[in-house]
């Protein structure tokens, strides 16, 4: 299957020279040596305007390895609950990024709950516009594709403990998360709520961080994915966190009404 880009001209310029330009800048400014190794990020996916100084501050900083398994949301409701795609090929203007074929075989097997569903990943932004990123840092990767949209905990569990199977003794793999932080709330509130979600990113706590979201209400729309994330990176022994860069929507807009939060974090 080739997946045909979704949000090209929206999100991130057409353009295949306007982007790799944009790209460059972005992660030239965070650029520097040496490159330091994690098992996992977590970058946001908005426009890029908005949030791809965030992604390309962490994006520019870490080894990228030649597998990657990206995590992201399924924001639409249709399609799987827990949705993989295990061939093929997704497009953007910079060419199409083959999907990895035996690592995604491997993440079925562990994960019985991923289903292979091409309706739930047609029109998602979040997977999308990492590609554009991995393109440009590193050439020839291939990636595996997984959208999860509202599932309750211990299954987020499960998907967490089949990645870290998958991922176990492997150097050459990264687990590229992607979620945005709390949604269309004032500045202010926003960055209060962000930090009390950092702070159990930070801890690499699971439920620490599922329960702070739903008590205090922070609509953090990759929680479903971060959750898995950090289970995964608890079951493979992961020691620190760190938070890269942290931004809102105002810091572009200068709107400080309504704005959404973008944290990018790296995990060893």
């Amino acid at each position: 299957m080739l997946r045909l880009p979704a949000v090209s001209g929206r999100f991130y310029p057409s353009d295949p020279i306007e982007l790799t330009s944009l790209i460059r800048e972005y992660t030239n400014a965070a650029a520097h040596s040496p490159l330091i190794p994690v098992r996992a990020c977590l970058v946001p996916h908005a426009g890029y305007v908005y949030s791809g100084s965030v992604a390309g501050a962490v994006l520019a900083g870490i080894v990228l390895p030649k597998k990657v398994i990206v995590l992201g949301v399924r924001h639409h409701p249709r399609g799987e609950q827990a949705a993989i795609l295990s061939s093929g090929a997704w497009r953007t203007p910079l060419g199409d990024a083959p999907i990895d074929e035996p690592l995604a075989a491997g993440l079925r097997e562990a994960c019985p709950l991923l289903r292979e569903d091409s309706v739930a990943h047609s029109a998602e932004h979040s997977l999308e516009v990492q590609l554009p990123f991995l393109q440009v840092l590193a050439a020839d990767f291939t990636f595996v594709p997984i959208a999860l949209g509202t599932v309750h905990f211990e299954k987020l569990l499960s998907v967490g403990e089949a990645l870290a199977k998958v991922l176990a003794g492997r150097e050459d793999m990264l687990l590229l998360t992607t979620s945005d932080m709390n949604h269309y709330e004032d500045d202010a509130t926003t960055r209060i709520k962000d930090r009390k979600a950092i702070d159990q990113l930070l801890a690499l706590d699971p439920r620490g961080l599922y329960d702070t979201c739903r008590n205090e209400k922070i609509s953090m729309c990759g929680l479903g994915p971060a959750v898995a994330m950090l289970t995964a990176l608890n079951a493979l022994g992961a020691r620190r966190a760190d938070l890269v860069k942290y931004a809102t929507s105002a810091d572009v807009s200068g709107d400080r009404t309504a704005v959404v939060g973008y944290a990018g974090m790296i995990f060893s």
